[in-house]
């Protein structure tokens, strides 16, 4: 399969070198440092793009994909606005998947605090909160996961209303910390009176959430619309339904 690389940072790298152990070609990479533009026939070449920058550049990063008939699996948060605009505006046979995290091990994360979640609503004595930790390079918070997690508590509790990064009532409280170089890590505890329940994923290095953008990529190419790693997953978990 021919890939783009939208973004060249750390986690590009990392995509580059699964990505090429797994037998594809890397045709066009797009960074600042990069004479290789989106609108060019070696971008357009690749049967999909893999995008990680910033929240700032996202939404013109895709569009702009999109509109030279490249599918992009986008790895970059905190551009939700954005991405529902890029969605609206997407025209036939166009393809873009989205997630906040590819991490294989943190989806499976995902399908246990749902499970956990829908359990626990049944024991109001419990109050949940989240905390994610990342690298200080990392400008946006909570993370895209932080948020994903998030949203599988509220939809199951309800006396959630929403989340918070301040205490507040209703609201699911998630707290944020930048240090050194950690991948990523999310927890999520549900605390009483008398014990604690945790829940909690911690990435070793950033080559989990590469590997999984690449197999994104790898599923993408050749669908149409708009996806969710969700619709992977469950491929992989339940390959027979």
């Amino acid at each position: 399969m021919k890939l783009a690389l939208i973004g060249y940072g750390k986690m590009g790298h990392i995509i580059e070198q699964v990505a090429l152990s797994r037998g594809h070609e890397i045709v066009a990479v797009v960074d600042r440092d990069t004479a290789t533009q989106i609108d060019s026939d070696a971008f357009r070449s690749a049967d999909v793009a893999i995008e990680f920058t910033v929240p700032s550049a996202a939404e013109a990063n895709v569009a702009e994909a999109l509109k030279q008939g490249v599918a992009v699996v986008s790895g970059t948060t905190g551009w939700a606005s954005g991405l529902e605009r890029v969605k609206a505006s997407m025209t036939p046979g166009a393809a873009l998947m989205w997630s906040g995290n590819y991490s294989l091990g943190v989806n499976l994360f995902f399908a246990a605090n749902r499970f956990v979640a829908a359990m626990m609503a049944k024991f109001p004595q419990y109050t949940p909160d989240l905390t994610e930790t990342h690298h200080i390079h990392k400008l946006d918070h909570p993370s895209g996961t932080a948020l994903m997690a998030a949203g599988q508590i509220i939809d199951a509790v309800d006396s959630l209303d929403g989340w918070s990064e301040e205490p507040a009532e209703g609201k699911l409280l998630i707290n944020h910390i930048r240090h050194a170089e950690v991948p990523g890590i999310h927890r999520v505890v549900w605390e009483s009176d008398v014990d604690s329940i945790s829940l909690e994923h911690s990435a070793k290095s950033r080559a989990g959430f590469a590997l999984g953008a690449v197999m994104a990529a790898e599923w993408l190419k050749g669908r149409e619309g708009f996806h969710s790693i969700d619709e992977m997953m469950n491929e992989i978990i339940n390959p027979d339904k």
